[in-house]
């Protein structure tokens, strides 16, 4: 293993994680930090972090990784970094922070928009997309920073996501991986590059090329580590950093997920449902597919921007017993979780959620909100556990038929992965509700694999992509539907579920109109 030990380094929104891979994908070591708080929230409906502290947890989850022993620092034969999405880090010309990252939870709005021609505005409007571009620019961040902290903004000379800050600490480098570009900014994402000189884009954001990074596809060296990194990480100066993609695209990639056919879901903070494209297509009319962590590629993502951020939610709110108790006995607190939506039966004696807790930005609509119908007096916190977890199902579902329509093609195999895929409820219920089996990868890391399987081609270790898949990501446990539940699941999505939004749309408007949320 000497020397071909891949690290692996995920920055999530609650956590960092450093973890080791060989070759075949094996996990060999790992370690997690919190980030305690997560963000900080100014205002309401803010989301900040100091940027500094996803690189500090970086070098504590790398140093306590060398505490193990299960790995030492010469055995690393690289790096390769996988963070977390639309969050931008405005920096000096040093590449020093100018203030708080603004992460991709934030909901505030720019007001001063820079000015569009009226012949761009016309063309918008007849291509139908005035307002998809007007929500772009209300919700860049460097649209809000240039209005509201224009000081700050004209000393701002490197604009990037956080991806592109934490490999500027590791190289030295205003560099990111392309496949990281996922957010407001002036990237085309059909060919997977900066936007061309003339792109509307420019007009609508108030930034400057030379503001962004030099991107590099999955899998092309980015650079090597500082002295300074190095020191951080406890790790020998110069080692190779490989680029990798953003998070969601790499948890594709580490499922394996490669093939036209194969559905991925990511029962994550956002929950998602990808496919893996060889060309460009919008499953969703106007927003762009994805780059994919595989080059060249596209995931067809569509998104539950809350998504399995709402059992967190559940947990914090109503599930005090539970998690006392798991501390009590010592065990997982998804063990008790998973007994209590046992507790209510499939279908949740009729109480239906929809998952909206966020608007979306066309579909469902800036508009949307959660819903839960069909209270009665019979239900209790394992009802609208179950509900939850039902509910997220069927937006999944959802999105897997809107992509098949949009692709003319079945999906034959469904893959899930992220935090919540620990949960065997969860993954029953997934499975029941799409009516065939969904499967776990034997490593749920799938994200950070995904990074390691960039990493291994970029130092060699693996001929191309394709093989590093074949060598590196492994099917798990299987849950197969049963045919009873699944028939309950399949009335209550088509008679319930897909009929509720059309339905509570008008009252959602009339919320929105009188109490102004979401603005």
């Amino acid at each position: 293993m000497s020397g071909e030990a891949l690290l692996a380094i995920d920055v999530g929104t609650q956590s960092v994680r450093a973890i080791v891979f060989d070759p075949r994908g094996h996990l060999l070591a790992k370690a997690q930090v919190p980030l305690e708080p997560a963000y900080a929230s100014p205002q309401p409906g803010w989301a900040e972090q100091d940027p500094q502290v996803y690189w500090q947890a970086m070098g504590a989850a790398c140093r306590q990784l060398w505490r193990s022993a299960a790995v030492t620092p010469g055995a690393v034969a690289g790096v390769a970094l996988t963070t977390i999405r639309g969050s931008a880090v405005f920096a000096d010309a040093a590449g020093r922070p100018l203030r708080p990252a603004i992460l991709w939870l934030d909901q505030r709005r720019a007001g001063r928009l820079p000015p569009l021609s009226p012949y761009l505005r016309l063309a918008l409007a007849a291509a139908g997309a005035g307002g998809l571009v007007r929500h772009f620019q209300l919700r860049a961040q460097a649209n809000w920073v240039a209005e509201h902290e224009p000081g700050l903004w004209r000393s701002c000379e490197r604009y990037g996501l956080l991806s592109a800050y934490l490999t500027h600490r590791l190289t030295g480098e205003w560099v990111d991986s392309a496949a990281a570009q996922v957010g407001y900014l002036p990237f085309d994402y059909k060919r997977q590059r900066w936007a061309a000189h003339g792109d509307f884009k420019w007009r609508a954001l108030s930034l400057r090329p030379e503001q962004l990074p030099v991107l590099h596809a999955p899998g092309e060296r980015m650079g090597a580590l500082t002295a300074a990194a190095a020191a951080e990480l406890g790790l020998p100066q110069g080692l190779p950093v490989v680029a990798a993609a953003a998070d969601k695209a790499c948890e594709v990639l580490g499922c394996g997920a490669v093939a036209p056919d194969v559905a991925q879901l990511s029962f994550g903070t956002t929950a998602t449902i990808n496919t893996t494209q060889p060309r460009y297509v919008e499953v969703q009319r106007m927003l762009p597919a994805y780059p994919a962590a595989l080059p060249g590629a596209f995931n067809t993502e569509i998104q539950i921007y809350r998504g399995f951020w709402m059992v967190s939610w559940f947990r914090r709110e109503f599930g005090q017993p539970e998690v006392a108790r798991a501390a009590e006995l010592g065990v997982p607190a998804e063990r008790l979780f998973d007994a209590l939506a046992a507790g209510a039966p499939p279908g949740s004696m009729g109480l239906v959620l929809q998952p909206y807790w966020s608007p979306g930005v066309r579909e469902p609509g800036p508009e949307a909100k959660g819903a839960v119908i069909g209270f009665g007096d019979v239900h209790t916190r394992a009802h609208l556990y179950r509900a939850i977890l039902e509910g997220l199902a069927y937006g999944l579902r959802a999105g897997r038929e809107q992509i098949e329509r949009r692709l003319g093609r079945r999906l034959t195999r469904v893959v899930a992965s992220g935090g919540g895929s620990q949960s065997d409820a969860a993954m029953q219920i997934a499975a029941d509700v799409f009516g065939c089996a969904v499967e776990r990868p034997e490593n749920h890391e799938s994200a950070a694999l995904g990074a390691a399987m960039n990493l291994a081609v970029g130092l060699g270790l693996h001929a191309d992509h394709g093989a590093a898949v074949a060598a590196m990501a492994r099917s798990g446990q299987h849950f197969e539907p049963d045919a009873g539940r699944s028939g309950l699941y399949d009335a209550l999505y088509r008679e319930v579920y897909l009929r509720m939004y059309k339905r509570l749309r008008p009252l959602y408007r009339c919320i929105r109109r009188i109490t102004g949320y979401p603005p």
